[in-house]
């Protein structure tokens, strides 16, 4: 008998929990890429916030491809989830995935890139236009007011390499700075490294770079030590390569995001937008320059 009541007993708990794990809302991040290590640290910071807030978060990579990003939310919308984080492959091409989950109920934030149409009811990002103004400054303070400076541009179509590009422009057009050259490298390391190679032979007189994130900075940085060329290189993210860099005195700064925040700040805006309570349509996380 008093075994009957210990199986009794184990089965009723090993029921509790199953109807625990089932009572768990099911909400959603959808990345552009996990190939960086900025996106798999906003990445963590979501994932632990949904299990501080009981939430069971799905994960979905968008491979820089807006159609395999379209196929995710197309995913999300069947499988019902109750609200989706999407940090966006091209501010334009995300904004068809947005609809579907709009014409869904569901809602739908943003994440470090924002989205050119569809209703998104919060964005959570860093100031990029102040980032890129922060790195020209940088580059002047070091280098002289009369620097000669190359650019390498992220993805065209995010409105982060856009906003970056904005911020650093204004600061060289309100300086003697000279722009030698602005080029894609598609926030990539090894297309930074290629690029850069390019730059440098078209370009000897180069005294410093900015890159729109650290990835193409570190591909730049072995560009630059294999031409023995003294040239000061700014990135920017603040992931844990890039910050290292700095350390070692390899580039000289990095403005540095907060990844982590911005992906817990999401999941805890999205649980405050399921309980009904208003939110702010943009939700700025503070910039810093690491040297």
């Amino acid at each position: 008998m008093k075994k009957l009541a210990t199986l009794i007993s184990a089965a009723l708990v090993s029921s509790l929990v199953s109807v625990a794990a089932q009572a768990q809302e099911n909400i959603a991040i959808v990345l552009s890429t996990l190939n960086n290590p900025f996106f798999v640290t906003m990445k963590e910071g979501a994932e632990a916030k949904a299990k501080e807030l009981g939430y069971n978060l799905i994960v979905l990579d968008s491979q820089n491809d807006p159609s395999k990003e379209l196929s995710n939310v197309e995913d999300l919308t069947v499988r019902g989830v109750k609200a989706i984080l999407i940090n966006p492959t091209d501010s334009d091409a995300v904004s068809n995935a947005i609809r579907l989950a709009n014409r869904s109920k569901i809602p739908v934030l943003t994440l470090d890139r924002g989205a050119s149409h569809g209703k998104v009811v919060a964005h959570i990002a860093s100031d990029n236009v102040a980032g890129g103004e922060m790195a020209g400054k940088f580059i002047e303070e070091k280098v002289g007011e009369n620097a000669k400076v190359i650019q390498l541009e992220g993805i065209a179509g995010t409105s982060a390499a856009r906003e970056r590009g904005k911020g650093f422009m204004q600061e060289v057009n309100h300086s003697k700075m000279q722009l030698l050259a602005s080029q894609p490298a598609d926030f990539d390391r090894t297309k930074g490294l290629n690029v850069m190679e390019n730059l440098l032979a078209a370009h000897p007189d180069v005294q410093a770079v900015f890159a729109q994130n650290d990835e193409m900075a570190l591909g730049a940085l072995r560009a630059v030590q294999a031409s023995g060329k003294k040239v000061l290189i700014v990135g920017f993210d603040g992931t844990k390569d890039g910050m290292a860099a700095v350390k070692r005195g390899k580039l000289g700064a990095t403005i540095a995001q907060q990844p982590y925040l911005i992906g817990a700040l999401g999941v805890e805006t999205a649980d405050k937008v399921l309980k009904g309570e208003t939110v702010a349509k943009s939700i700025p996380v503070p910039l810093k320059i690491v040297k």
